[in-house]
């Protein structure tokens, strides 16, 4: 079971109760992020968190808190890197300090609570987790939920921005010929055999398919270290120097948080495949099906 101080970026509900309750109790942050939510009537990642939270949770929104608005075609893609000033005034409109730790959660599977735990830790704060399994894990095993919504704090946080390695298209597009440059999107995808919201179908021509899916369990927790060590070793990981990508940089950045788990270190391309594929001078590789 991961505990608070196994120098762990995860922390399980056991261990986040633990923390709550020490003298040094975290900043909570909950990033639950729904891209279809009211659309297709079901609640807004908003709704769910005043429905019920983390007690002293702040909600988090991903378009609005973790991104800037998008920007031309093929100039960051879909959630661009937010502006460093702002993104540390929210921060700091929600208690984050440097010197306290902040533990980051979303609905379950970890996908908008790895890119908070990316972009604190790429802006400099040194103690960030991420609740393995998320808000289901937490209320899985009974403990307290809450429909209050917390005051806005007084934070300190103020982002030094580069701590994490990025890399741009032609990074990308060098990292697939020298490097491992893996796509976290589903199958389907990677092989250009849907796209439901880019322009192109495909991936980046010597980019290697390992979604993210594969990264946790039926329960949304992330599988073991030594696992997920194997798994990225199958596919080069270690052996040659790593960078990931996927829709918009959100999940890749579970990826990032994957790797890290396993003990090897990746870098972000942020702008990911709606940057690349909105770049008409850009190649598309697909994967040939047997006929």
């Amino acid at each position: 079971m991961t505990t608070y101080n196994d120098g762990s970026p995860l922390i399980s509900a056991a261990g986040l109760r633990e923390a709550l309750a020490s003298s040094r109790p975290p900043v909570l942050l909950d990033v639950r992020y729904q891209l279809v939510g009211a659309a297709a009537g079901g609640p807004t990642a908003a709704e769910e968190y005043r429905a019920g939270h983390l007690p002293g949770a702040h909600f988090v929104d991903l378009d609005r808190d973790l991104a800037a608005p998008p920007g031309a075609p093929g100039r960051g893609g879909r959630h661009p890197l937010p502006d460093p000033e702002q993104f540390g005034a929210a921060m700091r409109r929600f208690g984050v300090a440097a010197d306290r730790p902040v533990v980051v959660y979303d609905g379950g599977p970890s996908l908008s609570a790895a890119r908070a735990w990316w972009l604190l830790r790429w802006a400099g704060h040194r103690d960030v987790r991420v609740l393995d399994g998320g808000y289901a894990a937490w209320s899985a095993v009974g403990l307290p939920v809450t429909a209050e919504v917390p005051a806005e704090e007084e934070g300190d946080f103020k982002p030094v921005p580069g701590q994490l390695p990025t890399i741009d298209g032609d990074g990308a597009a060098a990292w697939a010929r020298n490097g491992l440059l893996l796509d976290a999107r589903s199958g389907e995808r990677y092989r250009g055999e849907t796209e439901p919201v880019d322009p192109r179908a495909g991936h980046v021509p010597g980019a290697v398919s390992a979604p993210t899916t594969e990264n946790v369990g039926p329960d949304g927790r992330f599988r073991p270290a030594a696992e997920l060590a194997e798994r990225f070793r199958a596919l080069g990981a270690g052996e040659r120097d790593t960078a990931v990508y996927c829709g918009s940089g959100v999940t890749a950045a579970h990826q990032v948080l994957a790797l890290e788990v396993a003990g090897v270190p990746a870098a972000l391309y942020p702008g990911s495949w709606s940057e690349w594929s909105s770049d008409a001078g850009r190649p598309v590789a697909v994967t040939e099906q047997p006929g």
